[in-house]
């Protein structure tokens, strides 16, 4: 009996161990079906994150296609259009007017404009015998021949004045990067003009020249420049609509030192767009120019500089897709007769200089432009020949810059580019500098020479 009872209780152990083993073998399954739900449930919740996250993202997008690049969800939208620039020098307020646009721009120019009127620009008579033509009834008909070029050139004005309003208000700071300034210009001059094709769109890279670098420089992809209190900038941009380009440039600063290089530059611009007009020769315009701007003198560093006007630089007629379109127009005194005629349209631009008042090419290119009369020619390089079916489609005879051949997806294109280049298809447009250490200021409007007045297109509270 004892060892049947000692087999019995070895047998019930045996049974026991394995019963616990069953269960803790049972518990362990539960604890890993347990810890796979949680990954499970932790997946789909992440994937459930992420799906909201895509298509926040894709709204956001949509929401900056309807209400522009600016757009933030949630972010104050200001209805005025009173804007102080007493920070940037020798630039006026934007009046506080009825508008249908938003602070930061959220409307494109068509939708404030649905009968496609827009503002006209300042009119002003002509000098000398032909000043009576602006109260003439007959000189108001013939303006009716250029009304379809004017109501685009308007347009363009329009959204060029709500683009550097823009940028005077949220973009030109103290510490800002001169590539993001300019892309965000950039983005917002698309936007607001409602780029289609070449119908409408940027009529050539932002300028944002710095000191003694007078123009055509903007920052190529990698550069990191930034806007500084003591430099002086000159932002220079074009809007186009139905190839008519509005040409319009600023200078900014912060520092009053400054004033007296940016008034010279600035009153030198107004001479030029008062001495403009029909008959009146291209020489005395930059006559009348050069006296003005050389009536300036400016201190700076304990040293006063004789404000000079660059002599190699000039104004310039403007055609349909053609930004210089043959005539200069000279800022300083020359012997050139040549006669400016009704119905065409020139940028009044001065630049003037603390340095030598010469440029020279200097610094890696940025801007290029197809040469507007350029021959067919055979291109054997494939990759060349792609590229200038590219620019033909994008850009036509308007010009552009690398950053616009990165946007468009555009890779492994400079040695394709200098084959147009060298083929002189495509012309080079490097920035144009007076002496390491000068500053140099600019102001430029677009003017249109219409039979019964001059219509400055581009002028806006600003200058």
């Amino acid at each position: 009996m004892i060892a049947n009872q000692s087999d019995s209780d070895a047998t019930q152990k045996g049974k026991g161990k394995k019963q616990q083993k069953k269960g803790q073998k049972g518990k362990k399954d539960d604890d890993e079906d347990d810890f796979l739900n949680q990954l499970i449930q932790q997946n789909q919740q992440a994937q459930k994150k992420e799906k909201i996250q895509q298509e926040q993202q894709i709204q956001a997008q949509v929401q900056k296609q309807v209400k522009g690049p600016a757009y933030e969800e949630g972010a104050e939208l200001l209805q005025t259009r009173f804007t102080d620039n007493s920070q940037i020098r020798k630039l006026g307020d934007w009046k506080d007017l009825p508008w249908k646009q938003t602070q930061p721009p959220t409307v494109q120019v068509d939708q404030q404009f649905p009968t496609n009127q827009f503002p006209r620009g300042q009119e002003m008579p002509y000098l000398g015998d032909k000043s009576a033509r602006i109260t003439k009834e007959e000189m108001r008909e013939k303006d009716l021949i250029h009304e379809d070029q004017l109501q685009a050139l308007r347009k363009a004005a329009e959204c060029h004045r709500q683009v550097r309003q823009y940028a005077q208000k949220y973009l030109l700071k103290p510490g800002n990067k001169l590539i993001d300034v300019c892309e965000k210009l950039e983005e917002m001059n698309r936007y607001l003009v409602k780029e289609n094709g070449l119908q409408a769109g940027i009529a050539f890279p932002t300028g944002c020249s710095l000191n003694f670098c007078a123009a055509h420089y903007t920052p190529n992809a990698g550069d990191n420049t930034v806007l500084g209190y003591d430099d002086v900038c000159k932002i220079d941009f074009g809007t186009q609509v139905d190839g008519w380009i509005i040409d319009c440039a600023f200078t900014v600063a912060f520092n009053p030192i400054y004033d007296n290089l940016l008034q010279a530059a600035k009153e030198a611009t107004e001479t030029g767009i008062r001495a403009a007009g029909i008959d009146v020769r291209l020489g005395d315009v930059g006559a009348a120019i050069q006296e003005t701007m050389e009536s300036f003198e400016v201190e700076i560093g304990g040293k006063i500089y004789p404000v000079k006007s660059v002599r190699n630089l000039n104004g310039h007629l403007i055609g349909q897709y053609h930004i210089h379109a043959g005539k200069s127009v000279p800022i300083v005194k020359n012997n050139d007769n040549t006669l400016m005629k009704e119905g065409e349209m020139y940028a009044i631009e001065t630049f003037g200089s603390t340095g030598k008042g010469y440029v020279n090419e200097d610094m890696e290119c940025s801007h290029y432009m197809k040469d507007y009369d350029a021959k067919q020619i055979a291109i054997r390089n494939p990759k060349a020949k792609q590229l200038l079916s590219y620019i033909d489609k994008q850009f036509g005879t308007l010009a552009f810059c690398k950053r616009f051949l990165d946007r468009g997806g555009q890779t492994n294109y400079l040695l394709a580019l200098k084959n147009l280049v060298d083929l002189e298809i495509i012309n080079p447009y490097p920035p144009l500098c007076d002496q390491r250490g000068s500053y140099v200021a600019q102001y430029e409007h677009t003017i249109f020479l219409k039979p019964s007045c001059k219509e400055v297109l581009s002028r806006g509270d600003d200058y």
